[in-house]
């Protein structure tokens, strides 16, 4: 269960609407919240402050653009997920 101070950030995060489609230069999409994979192990979760947003394309294993569908490739066309968490972080400290 987040904390309160947790609830907060990743309802800044999500606010930011997606990182992807921001970069891409699409207009604020609503976005779901992603914890990054990347230095965590099978089966857990990063920190709730360790989070991108993401709207559902690029986001769902059912979206040949989302991250859970093919992770290496989409990192490869969008940047990874650390230096996008570093981007977001940027953002929500901005606020």
């Amino acid at each position: 269960m987040p904390t309160k101070a947790e609830k907060e950030h990743l309802s800044r995060v999500a606010e930011i609407g997606c990182i992807v489609c921001r970069n891409l230069g699409f207009e604020e999409t609503p976005a779901q919240i992603h914890h990054i994979r990347s230095g965590v192990g099978m089966g857990q979760r990063a920190s709730h402050f360790e989070v991108i947003p993401l709207c559902f394309v690029h986001h769902s294993a059912q979206s040949d653009y989302g991250y859970h569908h093919s992770p290496a490739t989409w990192q490869q066309q969008h940047g990874s997920e650390k230096e996008l968490l570093q981007q977001v972080m940027e953002m929500v400290s901005n606020d």
